[in-house]
């Protein structure tokens, strides 16, 4: 019935943020036209956490190696914050050339996608 998920993040500079994501993390995509790109993303897992108020969605990418991440975007002059650790993971934030912060975190949860 589903096939998949569509995300959509915000930008008050997408067309930098495209490039971002097709030049630096080399995500397969396609042009819908006037260049506007869409692009393939990795397999993803969905989690649901209780909130006062509906309507706050997140998106974290995901890795293996935060280290290895860091120093591939510190390459390609993409800042991240330090690395910190919560209970569910360590995580450091992107910052993306529309000025946008953009989760990336290694679980240390169990994932669904390990048995896929």
């Amino acid at each position: 019935m589903i096939r998949g998920a569509h995300v959509v993040l915000y930008s008050t500079d997408a067309e930098a943020d495209r490039a971002f994501f097709r030049d630096v993390l080399d995500y397969p995509f396609v042009d819908a036209g006037h260049d506007w790109l869409i692009f393939a993303l990795p397999p993803a897992e969905l989690a649901v956490h209780p909130a006062e108020a509906n309507g706050r969605h997140e998106l974290f990418l995901m890795c293996d190696d935060l280290e290895e991440f860091r120093a591939r975007m510190s390459a390609h002059g993409v800042i991240c914050s330090d690395l910190r650790t919560e209970r569910w993971g360590s995580i450091t934030e992107l910052t993306l050339p529309g000025g946008g912060a953009l989760g990336v975190y290694a679980p240390t949860h169990a994932s669904p996608l390990d048995s896929t």
